[in-house]
């Protein structure tokens, strides 16, 4: 939770230098919205540029994209945000030398100014606070139990329910009685369910001799 807030804080942070930087001056008096985006790719020019022809979208696009990281705690979007920021500022550096024939840092701040140091900030704020964030995490499912699934061919019966077969069913040791195709008076069935007198029910011609 401090990590994830502490990197948030860096990461606006990062955001807000590099959003400011344009307005700011990048090479003794000129600021950030007198070069043009095309001046990164095919050299630096004395033309002026128009606000969205300038540095200004580029840097506020990256300003965006890393506000909605630091909503959505990613820490990719963060860092990508980081890297566009401190790619720019690199490529003018290495544009504006070739111009000049080199940069210099005067002590009354005749070379470079405060909106490249801001921009570079910037950049290295916003991967510094996408170190910093911890970044989501997965939403653990231990608590949810999944129904067991019924047995079939994919899944065997058995118990407990570990996925795992069964020990096989033992055969039973007597044999399976057949069933008597006569169901009439003296069957195997009418035999069985008949009920007997027991000694002292027995009439007296028929009473067994007693023991």
């Amino acid at each position: 939770m401090i990590r994830n807030v502490l990197g948030s804080l860096v990461a606006l942070a990062g955001a807000a230098a590099a959003a400011v930087s344009p307005f700011r001056d990048w090479y003794e008096d000129r600021a950030g919205l007198d070069y043009r985006v095309q001046d990164l790719f095919g050299g630096i020019t004395d033309t002026e540029s128009a606000v969205l022809g300038s540095l200004l979208p580029p840097f506020l696009i990256a300003a965006l994209v890393a506000l909605v990281g630091v909503v959505l705690r990613s820490r990719l979007v963060v860092a990508f945000a980081g890297l566009v920021v401190l790619g720019l500022t690199v490529l003018w550096m290495v544009r504006q030398g070739q111009e000049a024939n080199g940069l210099t840092v005067g002590g009354d701040g005749s070379a470079l100014r405060d909106g490249v140091a801001l921009a570079g900030a910037g950049g290295l704020l916003l991967l510094l606070g996408a170190a910093l964030m911890p970044g989501r995490r997965a939403r653990s499912r231990t608590g949810r139990t999944e129904p067991y699934p019924a047995p079939g061919p994919d899944q065997p019966d058995a118990w407990p329910p570990t996925g795992e077969p069964g020990p096989p069913a033992r055969p039973s040791p007597w044999p399976e009685r057949e069933a008597d195709p006569y169901a009439g008076p003296g069957s195997r069935d009418d035999q069985e369910t008949r009920s007997y007198p027991t000694r002292g029910e027995w009439p007296d011609r028929h009473r067994p001799p007693d023991a």
